[in-house]
């Protein structure tokens, strides 16, 4: 049998790392970690569609204030992550860190797993909150609700248990669909997350014929779990990952429903497309050895869409 790479199982399938850092903030302290003003930082990559999650938590929860951000260099190399003064990156302000691994390092000495975006940092303690996007995200929806925007409820307990579901379909067949289809090893593993991705994109393009977003006329947390996939999908994983049945402009009601998130206030702020472009080709040197960045293709996210009719 043949040697797989890290995080490869032994039929040649992308297999992601368990993220290592799960502690919580809570509104009442109980967790250790209680929820404050000027605490808490995220470090995020703007080119990584699980740390533009928390960015975009941030901004509609009104958090820019409360939660500072620093945003690491797209180019990835053999070290990881790093804080550059680049256009669209942040020096760490925070700890001086040169590198990600630094802050991981700090919080567990023994840590020797991949370093991975985004992050919540407790500037208090010192430490690695959290490295997990699902869960960083709901803090952000709630646990900050006395110092940002508590109207707004991307959980609302009514809809978890739908919310819940759509979630686990779309995080395997989508959000890491992508990543299992661009990483398989084996042309089994290849084909077998190619249909996966595709058959879930028929039916999220038909849900989505008759109604504003995916579970109706509010928006949820389960939108803004597949939007960071979607507006990357065309520019970057349609030939980077070779998921090439069909585009997401190809998608009537998908393509809609991408520009009309993108649009809501201050989300188009969060995307930074020079970033994504510039990481994917030029950080994966298996899947593109010349490290040339396509130019195209030209994607306008603006154009008027008419989903709000929907309601």
């Amino acid at each position: 049998m043949a040697e797989f790479p890290r995080e490869t199982g032994k039929k040649g399938e992308f297999v992601r790392q368990e993220s290592a850092f799960r502690n919580w903030v809570t509104a009442d302290g109980s967790s250790g970690f209680e929820a404050e003003p000027d605490r808490y930082h995220l470090y995020v990559c703007l080119a990584c569609p699980w740390a533009h999650r928390s960015l975009i938590f941030r901004v509609l929860k009104k958090l820019e204030n409360v939660i500072s951000v620093s945003a690491v260099d797209p180019i990835r190399d053999e070290r990881g992550w790093r804080f550059t003064d680049n256009p669209g990156c942040t020096p760490d302000h925070v700890k001086g860190f040169t590198f990600l691994s630094d802050a991981y390092l700090q919080t567990d000495p023994s840590f020797k797993a991949r370093v991975t975006v985004p992050v919540l940092w407790d500037k208090k303690k010192g430490v690695i909150v959290n490295n997990e996007s699902s869960e960083i995200i709901r803090m952000l929806n709630s646990e900050f609700d006395n110092f940002g925007d508590a109207s707004v409820d991307f959980y609302p307990e009514a809809l978890r248990k739908e919310i819940d579901l759509m979630n686990g379909r779309i995080y395997h067949n989508v959000n890491n669909g992508v990543y299992r289809t661009g990483f398989a090893m084996t042309q089994e593993a290849y084909e077998e997350a190619f249909n996966d991705l595709f058959d879930t994109l028929d039916v999220l393009e038909e849900r989505l014929s008759g109604q504003r977003f995916l579970l109706g006329s509010q928006i949820t947390e389960a939108d803004w779990r597949l939007f960071p996939t979607l507006i990357r999908f065309d520019a970057v994983y349609v030939s980077h990952f070779k998921c090439n049945k069909r585009r997401i402009v190809d998608y009537p009601n998908l393509w809609g429903y991408t520009q009309d998130l993108y649009q809501l206030p201050g989300v188009a702020e969060t995307v930074n497309m020079d970033h994504i472009k510039r990481h994917y080709y030029m950080t994966h040197g298996s899947l593109n050895p010349s490290r040339v960045v396509p130019l195209g293709p030209e994607i306008d996210f603006t154009l008027p869409h008419g989903r709000r009719q929907l309601g």
